[in-house]
Parts: C-alpha cells; structure tokens; sequence
C-alpha cells in the first residue's frame, strides 16, 4: 500500500514538473506575448519576464517591439515630366500594439513592405525629376504618410522612410553634364564680364590721376618691368613711349650754339692785283 502511494505520488510529482515545463514561458525585454486561449485572444497582453500559460489550452506569440530597419526593393517608375528612373529606399517601422499586429494582418512585415513599395511607385510618378534629386525631405515626408495611414490598424508605426538613391539613364546622365557644364560656362563669363566692367572703371580713375602727373607713368612703368623680370625664363621687350622721351628731353640741358666760321684773310698784294688799273703790270684794254 505504501509503495503504491510512492509511486502515485512519483507520478504526480512527474506530471506536476511536465505541466510547470509546458506552461512556464519567458519573455525577452524587447518582446510582449499575445495569449490566444482556445483560438480567443485574451485581453492581457505578457510583459517581459517569466510568464505562465494553460498548456495544450493558450498559445502565446511573442511580437518584437524593436524598430525594424526594412530596405524597399528599387523600383522603376516614369516621373511626371517623362523621365525613366529607378528608386530605392529604406524604411523604419516598430510595433506599437501587439495584439493589433497578430490580429489585424497576417504578417505585418511582409505587409508594411508591400506597402512601401506601392507608395515609393506612387511618389515616383506624382514627383519631378528635379524633386526627387533635390527635393527629397518633402517626398521622403509624403511617403511616410502613404505608408502609415494603413499601418496604424495594424499596429505599427511608420518611424522614418528615406530615399537612398535615384539611378538614372546615361543618357540623361550625359545630358544634366552638358546642362550643368553649360551652365558654369555662363556664370564664368558673367563673372569675367563684371570684372573687366570693374577693372575698366579703375582704369579710367588710375589714366585720369596719371595725366595729371607724368611721372606716375614712368613709375608704373618700371613697376611693370620688375614684376615682369622676375620671370627668368621670359623675355622682356621694353618700349619706350613717346612721354619717356620728351619727359628726359626737358630734363637734358640744351647744347651751346656753334659760332660763325671766320672769312678767309687775303694778302694785301693779292687784294691790290685784283683791281685793274691799280698796280697792275698788265696795262688796261683800250676800246
């Protein structure tokens, strides 16, 4: 008789420790349990930490309440002015209510990405190009509303949604080059044409102090001449302008006027000879 107690009492000490093991659960800091006793969700929902539940009666689902990062698969899409492109995004979601998210979708991830990639179709097609390569933090606001107005009665929110990249044709690629090359080009005439508009003003202001003193010229001159020089391997042609010139004529002193050269002295005997009839041995003609 005793040793039948002994074993009924091994026996229920057995089932009793089987029953604790399929009963006792545990639930990670980051998870919650939904109970579903007999198919019925039940109204608690398990915090984190040892738990207990009716076996063969309740099963419990865990829900991981972590943010998830989900990256959307790139789609391709026309933009609103005819453009062929192709866009991919990442997408941060958490769950906000457990019981919701088992519920109310069968599985909420698969959903949540379905739906991103709907909405990214969507903003491709209602945005420019322009908006989506520069744009971006207003589509990236606009898809996060897309995607969280049917994911709150799933319980899960939309944390964030970013665009990560935009892939274009290469032959658009070539065209925005020659478009954004063009564009330089311009600004840099405009910038050359404003500075020769300046320098040309300080020109005539600089022409206009210089003529009234000529030596200025003569000094911006030789300044010329020193930043020109310091270049070893250049050759240097130095003109001489018509200012220098009369500039170091007024400077020189004049020269002294020659004299008038003397008459040449004549002999007084050859002086007489020459007057005929006086002293000379050759008697005058006579007509």
């Amino acid at each position: 008789m005793v040793e039948e107690l002994v074993a009924a009492g091994i026996a229920v000490g057995s089932a009793g420790v089987v029953y604790a093991l399929a009963a006792a659960r545990v639930v990670k800091q980051y998870e919650r349990g939904v109970v579903f006793r007999l198919g019925r969700l039940t109204d608690s929902v398990r915090g984190p930490g040892f738990t207990m539940i009716l076996p063969f009666v309740d099963r419990l689902r865990k829900v991981n309440m972590q943010i998830v990062t989900m990256p959307v698969p790139a789609q391709d899409g026309i933009t609103r002015d005819n453009v062929t492109v192709r866009v991919d995004a990442v997408i941060y979601f958490k769950v906000i209510d457990p019981a919701d998210a088992v519920v109310q979708v069968e599985d909420y991830q698969f959903a949540v990405s379905q739906m991103a990639q709907t909405s990214l179709r969507s903003i491709i097609g209602k945005s420019d190009l322009d908006d989506l390569l520069s744009n971006r933090e207003k589509l990236n606001q606009g898809l996060e509303l897309m995607i969280d107005s049917p994911a709150i009665g799933w319980g899960v929110q939309i944390d964030r949604v970013e665009i990560k990249d935009v892939s274009l044709p290469e032959t658009m690629k070539r065209s925005m080059a020659r478009q954004a090359e063009a564009d330089r080009e311009r600004r840099a005439r405009v910038i050359n044409a404003d500075a020769e508009l300046q320098a040309s003003k300080k020109l005539a202001e600089a022409a206009g102090v210089m003529s009234e003193q000529p030596a200025a010229l003569q000094l911006r001159l030789l300044q010329t001449v020193v930043a020109v020089a310091a270049e070893k391997n250049s050759t240097l042609v130095l003109p001489f302008p018509v200012e220098l010139l009369r500039f170091l004529e007024r400077a020189a002193p004049l020269p002294a006027e020659p004299a008038a050269p003397a008459a040449p002295e004549v002999p007084p005997a050859q002086a007489h000879s020459e007057i005929p009839g006086e002293g000379s041995s050759t008697p005058p003609e006579i007509l």
